[in-house]
């Protein structure tokens, strides 16, 4: 029984932890990766193109550093985006034009730790203020967003 308790909490500490990463208030949806920065990004890479998603550029933050002199562990960008999707949020307000196409952060921390991060289609909403204009398209995105950060990051 003490088992089956302590395997619990662990469990619930465990979901809670990433649920805290998820829901921070800036709008960056945060979540724990069981692979390196490179293999994250492939797997989301993979999953994005299996979707007929256009992949724009892919930014190896790390390398830049190193060409100037400078550290920085493992932060890969990964500029992507759906043009059918992303028009209709700049029909409702051109300024999302700032948040779009999207992007998503692999990075790892000061403990070795590989996540990834993406700003939260609800938060871009209420930032380019697209009111109920883009509230489809936005549903559309978090929904797909959620599950090609899973496929990246399991």
């Amino acid at each position: 029984m003490k088992r089956i308790s302590a395997l619990a909490l662990t469990l619930c500490l465990f979901m809670l932890a990433e649920s805290a990463a998820q829901a921070q208030g800036n709008g960056i949806v945060t979540l724990r990766s069981h692979h390196s920065v490179a293999v994250t990004l492939d797997r989301l890479e993979q999953a994005l193109k299996a979707k007929h998603m256009t992949i724009f550029a892919r930014i190896d933050h790390a390398k830049g550093a190193h060409g100037v002199g400078l550290a920085l562990r493992p932060t890969e960008l990964l500029i992507f985006g759906n043009p059918k999707i992303g028009t209709r949020l700049m029909e409702c307000n051109q300024i999302a034009g700032l948040d779009l196409p999207l992007k998503a952060l692999a990075w790892q921390d000061a403990k070795g730790q590989v996540w990834l991060s993406y700003n939260s289609p609800e938060y871009i909403a209420k930032r380019d203020r697209l009111g109920r204009c883009g509230r489809q398209a936005v549903n559309i995105m978090r929904k797909a967003l959620h599950g090609f950060a899973r496929a990246a990051t399991h």
